[in-house]
């Protein structure tokens, strides 16, 4: 019942952001972002930070319809939910959950 009653808080808005699909690690080095498609992304939409009791999400939001196209909850940084790239500081990964908190796949 108190989590109903908590309010969200948006804490910053990107209204124009590209995701791609991650293959697994190919070595231990970490993730790179050159080698992701950057010029060829999966899926376009906002991007939108709120927060909600003592968590904040990360959600891709379709540009127009505002739909959820997918979410990730960020209990605590540095955590699982989010991770840097080795090469560079303008990218970064997520980990993203269905409504059900499904783990689906990672992407930047």
């Amino acid at each position: 019942m108190v989590a109903e009653l908590e309010y969200e808080s948006v804490l910053c808005v990107k209204p124009d952001v590209s995701v791609c699909w991650i293959p697994p690690w190919a070595s231990n080095h970490g993730y790179r972002a050159s080698d992701w498609k950057l010029d060829q992304p999966d899926w376009t939409g906002r991007l939108r930070i709120i927060s909600k009791g003592k968590t904040a999400y990360i959600k891709l939001e379709d540009k127009v319809s505002r739909e959820l196209f997918t979410q990730a909850p960020v209990e605590q940084y540095p955590g699982i939910a989010v991770e840097t790239v080795t090469d560079s500081s303008c990218y970064f990964l997520i980990w993203i959950q269905d409504g059900a908190g499904h783990s689906k796949s990672r992407c930047s």
